[in-house]
């Protein structure tokens, strides 16, 4: 079964891109100048949010050299507790708000020390994958779209990211 969807898998970008180009044929549009202005667009778009995404990841990247991610975890960690997120989740939480990739980095450095299947290694992995990314998405897609009101959406990130958490912390515990 596994050998069939691997290989199901391998089969299904091909067969999309086929279908795209086919269906564009077939409406007549010219297929390869639209890709190639759709192309242009995306490094157009690339250029005008670099300057957001170096910013988000120099500023991760100092806070957590300078050991001030640690210090507030240490901090935050000994109200977090009380509810189940100990210390050394804290400043994954918070970096998980600005870059995925740096809180990766995090999260091997907790495997490293806790385990994968400890309840520290498993609280890590579910909330990896049920918590966003706020403000980097909200950085970069707001300024690709030139969205300038934001109205809810940070309250709304912030309270999905709120449910992710409790959710790890239930099915961390489950385990």
């Amino acid at each position: 079964m596994a050998e069939v969807l691997a290989n199901f898998s391998n089969i299904m970008i091909p067969v999309i891109i086929f279908y795209i180009v086919a269906h564009g044929v077939i409406n007549r549009v010219q297929v390869y100048e639209e890709f190639v202005g759709g192309a242009k667009e995306g490094i157009r778009t690339v250029a005008q949010i670099l300057p957001t995404l170096v910013g988000l990841m120099v500023g991760v990247g100092v806070l957590r050299a300078s050991g001030f991610m640690e210090f507030l975890g240490k901090m935050l960690g000994r109200l977090t507790a009380e509810i189940g997120i100990p210390a050394d989740i804290v400043p994954l939480i918070l970096v998980k708000m600005f870059s995925s990739s740096a809180a990766t980095g995090l999260v091997l450095d907790i495997f490293k020390t806790h385990g994968t299947d400890s309840y520290i290694g498993m609280l890590t992995s579910i909330l990896m994958s049920c918590t966003e990314t706020i403000f980097y998405t909200m950085s970069v897609y707001f300024l690709a779209a030139k969205v300038s009101k934001t109205r809810y959406t940070l309250a709304g990130a912030l309270l999905s990211m709120a449910a992710g958490l409790a959710a790890s912390v239930v099915l961390a515990g489950m385990m």
